[in-house]
């Protein structure tokens, strides 16, 4: 399991000095106010480990990590929890960045705010890996991006139907009721999809040939 993690680790390394380029870029334009950094940098990081599964296939590499005793499982599994550490580092610097462009822009920190904010930004994040990398290992990288992109476009168009009928006054009481809660509600919530999300992944590989 720790030779596929760093296995995507190396594949990847190229693609670090990139996501601090990045950083810094997207860190200077928060100071200056064009941008929000909360959510652009832990998106970054998915779609750089995206990019790993490129590299598996010019390389024909699962092909050859089947041929490990559970070669197939760690595969997917190190997949997940590489991106999942990828999140959560860049996660953590993106917080540490926000409290400091808040201190020096503002001259105060809302920890609360910008807590909630992050940990919807995590769950943004993963949801998004959830949807495509059950997808990928279906279709392929380069089939995998319509799929999503047709999934997206199809979900934009039901929400917008389904906004003209219902009563969002109710969900707003709902959540205002969940508020509390929310925290741990999204906690809950991503450690489930990321479980099921895997376990279909894992369904997909197992069946499949190479």
């Amino acid at each position: 399991m720790l030779g596929f993690i760093k296995k995507d680790l190396a594949m990847i390394k190229s693609n670090f000095k990139l996501l601090g380029i990045l950083i810094i870029i997207y860190t200077i334009m928060g100071f200056l106010g064009k941008m929000d950094i909360s959510f652009i940098l832990p998106f970054m990081s998915v779609m750089i480990m995206i990019s790993s599964f490129s590299y598996d296939n010019y390389n024909n590499w699962d092909a050859y990590a089947i041929t490990f005793p559970d070669g197939r499982k760690n595969g997917v599994k190190s997949k997940y929890i590489t991106t999942i550490l990828m999140v959560l580092v860049v996660s953590l610097i993106t917080l540490i960045l926000s409290f400091l462009i808040s201190y020096v822009t503002t001259k105060s920190i809302n920890y609360g705010e910008t807590l909630v904010t992050m940990l919807g930004t995590i769950f943004g994040t993963l949801l998004v890996l959830t949807i495509m990398y059950p997808i990928i290992y279906k279709l392929g990288v380069e089939k995998a991006r319509m799929a999503i992109f047709l999934i997206v476009f199809g979900i934009v168009i039901i929400g917008g139907f389904l906004v003209q009928y219902i009563d969002l006054s109710v969900i707003t009481k709902s959540l205002a009721f969940l508020e509390n809660y929310l925290g741990l509600i999204l906690i809950i919530i991503t450690i489930l999809m990321v479980y099921i999300s895997y376990k279909i992944a894992l369904h997909i590989v197992m069946k499949k040939e190479y």
